[in-house]
């Protein structure tokens, strides 16, 4: 019996060993799918997992690159960044309502800020799972440190870069200003806001599982490039001050200046008024950060007259010594009669273009015709942009020929029926004062990386518009605008200058006809005469009481100039007052003497006509030579102007109505008619002149 169990024993498995392998295919069935699900967690969801992870136990902050300072021409500082204090929160980090009431109370009274949409951003925050909220950002230092004395809890500090404009609102219009995120919102900041703005960096900051950090590490940013205007900071400096002046001397609604280099196209100074700071651009009202010198449309009026004239002599249709019957100061195009400021016979083109003489310009534009006249004013930049490194430049208003009514010839003539910018009449002024070369005007010089190594030059667009001789014959007949015509008050101390005075009705919105009492006043000149460093424009919009622009932006004109020319280093090419004032003193000392050979003058111009006539005396108003006419029953006698100088000739010339006719320079050795000879108001004389040896 013990035999027979013994062998079912041996034939029977073992119950254990049942169990035993039940348990291993479990545990192998088991390891199989957590293998499975470890390949499938590693290879298939492996990104999700590892951006979890991330979000978990690693918080990144970008860090604001460091903008790239802006520069005037001598490398001054215009713009730079500063580093400031900003304040954000972790709302994670918020674990109670109550650490959210109290953050909020806290950094609301600080700040002086609402504190109920405080609490409200928080909690918002807080649902949604955010890890970062922006509570305040470039603070003062001393509310940096109120906020860090309180040890808020979820609070946390980082520094960031401020954009700090250190000359306030000087050349704010060009400049431009940044907003709070730290973008370009105008200006140069605007157009080069990608090159000056940098790469951004990041912090990455490692947490444990209670939320410390305890590791951090960082991706520097890169800062920006530096830009380096043409902009003179001297030179922007003054012309503001001399703008700001004329508005509160005129009370007009705004004004602009620019100063221009001809040979470069370099703008030195663009400059509005009213104006703003870049510092603070939230405390003026949108208006004020508009950039009039290339946003403001305008009628330029008789400053244009430069477009037609040069037409007329660049064509050979007329010379500046050729006369012109202004028809006593009216002439009708298409039924439309259009008239001069003052009656005027007949002048000279150059007389009449100091006079300013809309009948003079009327009838060069006749001659010219409307397809020419078209042709040069698209010339000389106008119905174009400038292609100025500035956001919002206008190509101002010029129609088609097509569109051109009959009248139209008329009134373009003169600078009506056409919109311009004071950049863009700046720039026609330049081709002039280039000897009839257009320089594109730009702001931008040159660009440089971090390093200071030069990535960019510029190198601006040439045209020629006019040839060296009209534009030169142009810039002398400018000068007698301001010797002998409208711009008297745009003499300058000490330097020879040209120019063009303008007066322009504005457009009245409700009648759509010219306004009788708003006007733009400007002058547009340049300096010195002959070899011109500088173009100035000064553009004053709806000046009170006295309106034109030989009256009020004349003179704005000759106080930016009188100023800056010498900073320059430009020579002066005429007497300064106090040298004719002591040329003038030593006249009185030898009046005797003058007395004197005056009587022998005017003996001899006796005997030479033969006659017992009254004389009546012209004095030189400087102190120089007299020169005597003697009157006629019917006109004058002819004057003995034998070894009289240019000047002297031309002035007494001038108040006898002759038109003189000159050749050559130095002293006169011939003349006709000859002296004592009966003239009449226009007459032609004939001058000779050369140099003794």
């Amino acid at each position: 019996m013990l035999a027979s169990l013994s062998a079912e024993s041996k034939t029977r498995p073992d119950a254990s060993i049942r169990r035993a392998l039940f348990v291993a295919a479990i545990i192998v069935c088991w390891m199989l799918v957590i293998s499975l699900r470890l390949v499938y967690l590693q290879i298939s969801d492996h990104d999700r997992l590892v951006e979890r992870a991330q979000r978990q136990q690693q918080f990144a902050l970008e860090t604001g690159p460091e903008r790239g300072q802006l520069l005037d021409r001598h490398d001054r500082e215009l713009a730079r960044s500063i580093q400031t204090v900003s304040i954000f929160v972790d709302p994670e980090e918020l674990e109670t309502p109550g650490d959210i009431a109290w953050v909020a109370t806290r950094v609301a009274s600080v700040l002086n800020l609402d504190e109920k949409s405080l609490v409200g951003d928080l909690e918002q925050a807080k649902n949604s799972g955010r890890r970062f909220l922006w509570l305040a950002r470039r603070l003062s230092t001393d509310q940096a440190e109120k906020i860090r004395g309180l040890a808020l809890p979820g609070v946390h500090f980082r520094t960031e870069p401020k954009r700090f404009y250190p000359n306030g609102s000087l050349a704010a219009h060009v400049l431009g200003f940044v907003g709070l995120d730290g973008a370009g919102l105008g200006g140069v900041e605007q157009v080069y806001n990608e090159k000056v703005s940098g790469e951004a960096g990041k912090l990455f900051v490692e947490r444990d599982s209670t939320g410390g950090a305890y590791e951090s590490f960082e991706l520097p940013s890169k800062p920006g490039q530096t830009i380096v205007l043409t902009i003179d900071q001297s030179v922007q400096y003054r012309a503001e001050q001399a703008l700001l002046a004329a508005v509160k001397r005129s009370r007009a609604k705004s004004a602009t200046a620019i100063v221009l280099d001809p040979r470069s196209g370099e703008i030195l100074a663009l400059a509005n008024a009213p104006t703003f700071d870049p510092n603070d651009v939230g405390a003026v009202f949108p208006e004020a950060r508009s950039n009039w010198a290339l946003q403001n449309i305008y009628e330029p009026g008789s400053t244009f007259k430069i477009v037609s004239f040069s037409a007329a002599i660049e064509k050979g249709l007329a010379r500046p010594e050729d006369r012109i019957d202004c028809q006593m100061g009216a002439i009708t195009i298409a039924g439309r009669t259009i008239r001069d400021h003052k009656a005027f016979g007949t002048l000279t083109i150059a007389e009449a273009l100091a006079k300013s003489s809309n009948v003079a310009a009327i009838k060069l534009g006749l001659r010219v015709g409307d397809p020419t006249m078209h042709e040069f004013i698209t010339r000389f930049g106008f119905g174009s942009r400038t292609g100025i490194e500035l956001p919002g430049e206008t190509p101002g208003l010029l129609r088609p020929v097509a569109r051109w009514q009959a009248s139209s010839i008329g009134s373009i003539a003169i600078g009506q029926e056409i919109g311009v910018t004071p950049l863009q009449m700046a720039a026609a002024f330049g081709v002039l004062a280039n000897d009839g070369v257009r320089v594109a005007p730009h702001l931008v010089r040159e660009i440089r990386t971090s390093s200071g190594t030069s990535v960019y030059r510029s190198n601006p667009e040439e045209r020629r518009v006019v040839t060296p001789e009209t534009a030169r014959a142009l810039r002398r007949m400018l000068e007698e605008v301001t010797l002998s015509g409208t711009a008297k008050q745009a003499r300058l101390d000490g330097y020879s200058a040209a120019g063009k005075t303008g007066t322009a009705q504005k457009i009245d919105p409700k009648t759509r006809t010219y306004s009788r009492t708003k006007h733009v006043a400007s002058f547009v000149g340049f300096a010195p005469v002959e070899n011109p460093a500088v173009v100035i424009i000064v553009v004053i919009d709806e000046p009170a009481g006295a309106y034109h622009g030989g009256d009020v932006a004349a003179p704005v004109f000759r106080e930016i100039a009188e100023q800056i020319l010498p900073d320059l280093g430009i020579a002066p090419d005429t007497k300064l007052k106090s040298e004719s004032d002591q040329v003038a003193q030593s006249g009185k000392a030898l009046q005797s003497v003058e007395a004197a050979k005056a009587q022998e003058e005017r003996t001899r111009v006796e005997d030479a006509r033969k006659a017992t006539l009254p004389s009546v005396a012209h004095r030189d108003g400087r102190g120089g030579e007299i020169v005597y006419a003697v009157a006629s029953s019917k006109g004058a006698l002819m004057p003995d102007l034998l070894g009289r100088s240019v000047r002297d000739v031309a002035r007494a010339c001038a108040q006898l109505g002759l038109q003189v006719e000159a050749r050559g320079d130095g002293h006169v050795i011939r003349q006709s008619p000859a002296p004592g000879t009966e003239v009449g108001s226009g007459q032609v004389v004939s001058v000779d002149f050369a140099r003794s040896n």
